[in-house]
């Protein structure tokens, strides 16, 4: 353990150091997922730094947990692969890629239900509780959608890990990897593209609670177009 924290890359470390700073303050001020975590466009609660800062917040311990054991895993073989600048400028890429297609799946469930891509006049807010209230005349699923898409924030690095996952696969995917609770290895070709799908099943398969599956795949295609764009060569 030692040795694979001593071996960690100047810009995985400092993404480490970042999301659990992050981690901590959002313990100590719980509001501060609501200002940094990303809302729907049309939400009056979202702002543009949103974009960036909900790759830097995480809603539970195992959340943060799984997304920074995959960083300190994956990405130091990659930023080598790709060099410190760019490196950074892909993780955050993936991220944003991530967000695209959420926002994507949230345009398509509002306009479903209200005709609208902007449903937000037909909708009251509460911003001192965050809270959602609608006079339309929709079903009560329809209304969790609603409410989930306009006051619930998305954070996670989740997104940017997938991204990192897909380039892992596709740059070395004959690489064994050897899982906790799998007593055999698998090649990194077979394990991650497994994952992948089974977050696009979950996506279409939990309605309104899909969203954040899908912005992981969001973030594992823009990895793939990057890599394609950059010209990466794929390794053994």
């Amino acid at each position: 353990m030692n040795n694979l924290f001593s071996n960690l890359t100047p810009v995985v470390k400092n993404l480490l150091i970042i999301n659990v700073l992050c981690f901590v303050g959002s313990a100590i001020f719980e509001q501060s997922t609501r200002f940094f975590g990303v809302y729907y466009p049309d939400s009056p609660f979202f702002h543009v730094w949103q974009v960036i800062t909900y790759m830097f917040m995480h809603g539970g311990l195992s959340h943060i947990f799984f997304n920074m054991f995959s960083l300190v895993m994956f990405g130091p073989i990659i930023e080598h692969m790709l060099g410190a600048k760019r490196f950074l400028n892909f993780y955050l890429i993936c991220g944003i890629g991530a967000l695209i297609l959420q926002y994507g799946v949230q345009g398509f469930e509002v306009h479903q239900i209200a005709g609208t891509f902007k449903a937000s006049e037909l909708l009251n807010f509460d911003m001192i509780n965050n809270r959602v209230t609608s006079d339309l005349q929709v079903t009560q699923s329809q209304f969790s959608t609603l409410a989930s898409i306009y006051g619930t924030p998305l954070v996670g690095a989740s997104g940017a890990i997938y991204g990192l996952l897909l380039a892992f696969a596709y740059l070395f995917p004959n690489m064994p990897l050897y899982l906790f609770f799998i007593p055999v290895p698998i090649k990194a070709k077979i394990f991650i593209p497994i994952l992948i799908f089974i977050e696009i099943y979950l996506g279409f398969s939990n309605g309104g609670g899909s969203i954040a599956h899908l912005a992981h795949v969001g973030g594992a295609l823009f990895a793939f177009i990057l890599l394609k764009m950059w010209k990466i060569r794929r390794g053994m």
